[in-house]
């Protein structure tokens, strides 16, 4: 049985992937931060699935600030894969704390690299580093690809690249079985409610239903290249199991505008989505990212792999499933009021 590290796990990205290692028969490790509330929800279903029997699933304490406790996990476990995906990765939070951003993005890779050194596992375990396309940011060419030069636009996108390439570096100086998954913007119903994708669908139904009156975004005009997340994760497992290690980018290759997909998703609730959001400066970016768009062509080409889920059946996926959210919201909310009320009708 194969034995998987995940870092991220709690996340969008690492609940997919440990889904998907699970069907797969592999033994699946992730590392969560101790805090005082447990963020755990993407990932509580697999301990009920049932197309998973034997649920190997297993949390460990630590964080990616911590090279001690890295090195210490990975004698432990000796994994045979390991995906770095934990990040502060919030492009515009990036902005008001950069030092952590750096730290925990950027510098959280080189302990990774170095505790697999440490662990004596170069030439036993294969890894994979989660960059972004938004290492791009003021593009250089249009589409771009994996010999597009980067120019990056935040400190979240300087940290990622810093991470590139020292997994690079450690391919070349040590023989590491390292790859770089340059993955475009790829969203989810998991995605956080913080993103702008995710604020859209959550707004749009929660309007539908009277839940919510208005939303607020900033630039309106940044086109991105969206794909389904839950379709990545997939590109991440097939680039581990080549045999040589590689830097990919992973794309639609069709760019759109935060207009777009405002317009699509309200347009889906029959809403017209100009109604009801306005614009705040306090959202828009020092830095902004105009245009990003992927080309897979070498990913097709290598392994085989090209995204199903574009632009609408993505914002589809998205209004339907916080739509059922947003109703479930409701019913809780009138089930709240009516307990709260007297025999009277007067709040109690």
């Amino acid at each position: 049985m194969k034995k998987a590290l995940i870092t991220g796990i709690t996340g969008q990205d690492g609940s997919y992937l440990a889904e998907l290692l699970l069907q797969k028969g592999y033994e699946v490790h992730g590392i969560i931060r101790r805090g005082s509330t447990f963020n755990t929800s993407r990932i509580d279903h697999l301990y009920k699935d049932p197309h998973v029997n034997d649920v190997n699933l297993f949390l460990h304490y630590g964080d990616l600030a911590d090279s001690v406790q890295m090195v210490k996990l990975l004698y432990e476990l000796k994994p045979d894969e390991i995906y770095n995906l934990g990040a502060q990765s919030h492009v515009r939070v990036s902005f008001d704390i950069p030092e952590y951003t750096g730290d925990v993005v950027g510098l959280a890779a080189v302990r990774m690299l170095e505790a697999i050194r440490e662990a004596n596992l170069v030439g036993k375990v294969r890894y994979y580093q989660a960059s972004s396309s938004e290492m791009f940011g003021k593009v250089h060419e249009v589409p771009q690809t994996e010999t597009t030069p980067f120019h990056p636009r935040s400190p979240y996108a300087c940290a990622k690249v810093f991470a590139y390439w020292l997994t690079v570096n450690y391919r070349e100086s040590y023989g590491l079985h390292a790859s770089n998954g340059i993955l475009f913007n790829h969203e989810s119903p998991r995605r956080g409610e913080t993103f702008v994708t995710r604020k859209i669908t959550r707004a749009a139904t929660r309007i539908k239903l009277g839940l919510q009156d208005a939303l607020y975004l900033g630039n309106l005009d940044a086109r991105r290249d969206w794909g389904y997340a839950k379709e990545y994760v997939e590109v991440m497992w097939k680039m581990l199991q080549q045999d040589n290690p590689d830097d990919y980018v992973c794309a639609t290759n069709e760019t759109h505008t935060i207009r777009e997909f405002c317009q699509e998703a309200f347009g889906l609730l029959d809403l017209d989505w100009e109604k009801y959001v306005k614009y705040d400066a306090r959202y828009e970016r020092p830095a902004e990212v105009e245009l990003l768009i992927g080309d897979p062509a070498k990913l097709k080409k290598n392994i085989g792999w090209e995204p199903k889920v574009k632009f609408k059946e993505l914002v589809k996926i998205m209004v339907d499933a916080d739509l059922a959210l947003a109703k479930r919201e409701q019913a809780t909310a009138a089930v709240f009021a009516e307990q709260n009320l007297d025999n009277d009708g007067v709040v109690a």
